[in-house]
């Protein structure tokens, strides 16, 4: 497609509702991030932990990658002992 391609009047319909959609979606994530992170960051408090250790449990839980966190550790774990950076 070059640049200077031409729509038709419906092209240019479709185009005018994904956008607005997509606009609309992506403010809704933008928002319920926003909320998410507030709630994050008050438990966190709450409980005396790093809201960024919180966020991390989510986002493993979210995805269901467990053991590929746990195995990330024990490689970062292994580097920084190699190191003496432990």
């Amino acid at each position: 497609m070059s640049a200077d391609k031409v729509f038709s009047s419906e092209e240019k319909a479709k185009l005018i509702t994904i956008i607005n959609e997509g606009m609309t979606v992506m403010q809704e994530v933008e928002d319920l991030s926003a909320g998410l992170n507030d709630t994050v960051k008050a438990v966190a408090e709450e409980m005396q932990i790093k809201p960024a250790v919180l966020k991390k449990a989510i986002k493993v839980a979210h995805k269901g990658n467990f053991a590929e966190a746990t195995d990330d550790y024990s490689v970062l774990e292994n580097i920084l002992t190699t190191t003496g950076k432990q």
